[in-house]
């Protein structure tokens, strides 16, 4: 079979998929990009106002404020989470039972869907009853949810605990498909284990680091459901994240088309992210099939 009959082939059998995500994707933002170029009164008229919503959105303080929060709680998260599930993946055992025993615990919170990893965490940092509360007070800290930081500090530790995981197991999987003639040809050499990691293991993993990057910076960058159900927000707005912006004001505030324009805008900005990590990762495959 020919290469150009086994690509028509190949795109025969993602038919189906492409067309369900036609259905499930782009209609419904096809929907969105309507309504941010409209006003809408009673839900069924709709008036023609151009990028109107779109000056609006740009030019509000409170959009940007909640995307800068975004943003900060994606690099923080990225910054514990990356370099922790380097350190666990590195520390296991290439196999035996207990690392299929590790492998399996780590599935767990990846497994626990989001709304419940959010009152889990909401009822650890209850006052006088959580977890949380009752460890700080060990220390002879207190653990105050009305805090700035430890708002900041819970939401940071669940999202460690329910995503490093995917980084560990994604860094595991990248060093075992690490051939062993470099490891030999380094202890030939002489090589300590950091001269191994930085030379060798570092290099190797570049593009599951990628994948793993993309992948925690698009999850927590739209985070919703645990964020709100442990701080609501609070306390005031100061972990008010773009996604908590954009629900309330879609179905709080009920203005459509203010809300259809800050989605796209934040359609854009992951759109755009991805693209990024796409031309690092796409051209560093394409050179190693030359």
């Amino acid at each position: 079979m020919s290469v150009k009959l086994q690509s028509k082939a190949g795109y025969a059998f993602l038919a189906p998929a492409l067309l369900v995500m036609a259905l499930s994707g782009v209609v419904p933002m096809a929907f969105v990009a309507f309504y941010s170029l409209h006003d809408t009164f009673a839900g069924n008229s709709f008036i023609w106002v151009g990028l109107d919503w779109y000056e609006r959105v740009l030019t509000s303080p409170e959009f940007f404020r909640a995307l800068g929060r975004s943003l900060f709680f994606s690099v923080l998260v990225l910054l514990v989470e990356i370099p922790l599930g380097i350190f666990i993946a590195l520390r296991m055992a290439p196999s035996g039972l207990m690392t299929s025993t590790y492998i399996v615990l780590m599935a767990i919170p990846l497994l626990t869907p989001s709304i419940v990893v959010g009152y889990l965490w909401k009822a650890m940092s209850l006052e006088q009853a959580g977890l949380l509360y009752e460890i700080a007070g060990w220390f002879g800290l207190a653990y105050n949810m009305n805090s700035v930081g430890v708002s900041w500090l819970t939401l940071v530790l669940m999202d460690v605990w329910h995503w490093t995981s995917l980084v560990v197991l994604l860094c595991f999987a990248g060093l075992r498909a690490i051939p062993d003639d470099y490891y030999r040809a380094a202890r030939i050499d002489g090589a300590n284990a950091w001269a191994i990691f930085r030379y060798i293991q570092l290099p190797k993993l570049r593009l599951v680091l990628l994948i793993a990057i993309l992948l925690r910076f698009m999850d927590s960058f739209m985070i919703y459901a645990e964020t709100y159900v442990v701080t609501r927000g609070g306390p005031g707005v100061s972990t008010t994240l773009l996604s908590h912006e954009l629900v309330q004001t879609a179905t709080v505030q009920f203005d459509l088309g203010e809300a259809g324009a800050m989605s796209v805008i934040y359609f854009l900005i992951i759109l755009c992210v991805s693209w990024a990590f796409f031309t690092l990762i796409v051209p560093r495959e394409r050179g190693r099939e030359a």
